[in-house]
């Protein structure tokens, strides 16, 4: 039976969460903001409700080559795990790499660097697609003969490694500076600045770009985010803007060379037709600005309440998902990415936020008598559901001004 890390590790996250937030508030360090986090840790949720449904597609491709193409027999003692450990972040790097290098890897990638804050929200602000191309990645190990479980053991720890590393309060870690990941490694990754970009792609060890000629070590201040902002908290806007990017340059393109170039080259580039190479901007130190919304106390906690109701069904189905069937995990996962969505647009104060909290209110519904036939307990749903329906009632009726939010 696998051991889903991840998921035994969420309590944990929210926990390191909480002390770097009452940290930073003590010390008056504007390392966070609310609705910034809230659009990171959406991106989480929805990053691991789309990997339930693709988990078991993906990682046949590595049980298919270990069980028929494997070349050793590989005996599970320490100096297994050890070499698999230095196996997987060496992997783990060039993968990272690419992922910086060609744009339809970028293209999902780019999703956890566009957030313009550093903090731990930042190290669950996931790509949806990302591992739909990533494992690809790790095939030699299986081709090799390492074990399928112990690979998931340790790729998992090395996700969860780099929870850590995203923060600002540790400034430097001393001789382990060089030899590991470490925050101040990691926020040069993260940085817009021209020199930080496609830097430290080190999941746990920093060897690998030591070695390989993309280490930089942190100098002047990170600016964080990407060279064109997102200026978005829509966590599926978040997915999809930089796929709509590469297909309007691919049709403004004349020549199929170049159109199929657009997908394989760098982030920047273009054919000569549109400009050529694009490089990155330097910092206007004056001028810059951070994208954010204003919005009254009410709309805050409807935005948190909304969230929270994410929160809860995200987290309920990421530990029983196995448990249920099919068509139950597909409305709580539609149910929960829809409750994101109206949360990233009432921060946004979008227009179409009524029609989609409307269709999303009239989905809960539908979810609570689908359910209740099905025989399935509804009693905690039924909770939500009430929640749900004073939420409505208070901010359509008592408060008519949020009509327009």
């Amino acid at each position: 039976m696998k051991t889903n890390y991840i998921a035994l590790s969420v309590p944990i996250f929210f926990i390191l969460i909480g002390i770097e937030l009452v940290y930073t508030f003590y010390k008056k360090l504007k390392y966070y903001r609310l609705n910034d986090s809230i659009a990171n840790l959406s991106q989480g949720i929805g990053s691991q409700l789309v990997g339930l449904f693709m988990k078991s597609v993906l990682f046949v491709g590595y049980m298919y080559i270990f069980e028929h193409w494997r070349l050793f027999e590989i005996p599970n003692t320490i100096w297994t795990w050890i070499i698999l450990f230095i196996g997987v972040d060496f992997f783990y790097y060039w993968f990272h790499r690419m992922s910086h290098q060609i744009n339809a890897l970028w293209a999902a990638h780019i999703v956890h660097h566009q957030s313009e804050e550093y903090n731990l929200t930042v190290a669950l602000r996931q790509s949806w697609f990302q591992g739909w191309f990533s494992w690809v990645f790790y095939l030699p190990l299986a081709l090799i003969g390492f074990d399928p479980i112990m690979f998931l053991t340790l790729s998992s720890f090395n996700t969860l490694y780099q929870f850590w590393i995203h923060t600002r309060t540790i400034k430097s870690m001393g001789f382990l500076e060089y030899i590991l990941n470490t925050p101040s490694h990691h926020r040069v990754h993260h940085g817009s600045n021209p020199k930080y970009i496609d830097k430290n792609h080190a999941g746990t060890l920093i060897i690998w770009d030591m070695m390989f000629g993309t280490f930089q070590k942190e100098e002047e201040e990170v600016y964080y985010g990407i060279t064109k902002p997102l200026a978005s908290w829509n966590p599926v806007w978040a997915n999809i803007h930089y796929w709509k990017d590469l297909i309007e340059t691919a049709k403004k393109s004349d020549r199929i060379s170049d159109k199929i170039r657009v997908f394989v080259k760098p982030p920047g580039w273009f054919p000569e037709k549109l400009g050529g190479f694009q490089f990155a901007p330097e910092i206007d130190i004056i001028n810059y600005r951070k994208f954010d919304t204003q919005a009254s106390m009410a709309t805050m906690m409807y935005a948190v309440l909304l969230f929270l109701l994410a929160l809860a069904l995200g987290s309920y189905q990421l530990f029983y998902f196995d448990k249920l069937n099919l068509t139950v995990n597909m409305l709580l996962a539609a149910f929960t990415i829809i409750s994101m969505l109206t949360c990233g647009a009432l921060l946004e104060k979008k227009r179409w936020f009524v029609p989609i909290e409307s269709v999303r209110f009239l989905l809960g519904f539908f979810m609570l008598y689908f359910f209740y036939n099905i025989g399935f307990d509804v009693t905690w749903i039924g909770g939500l559901t009430l929640i749900h329906l004073l939420m409505v009632f208070y901010f359509f009726f008592i408060k008519p001004k949020y009509r327009n939010a």
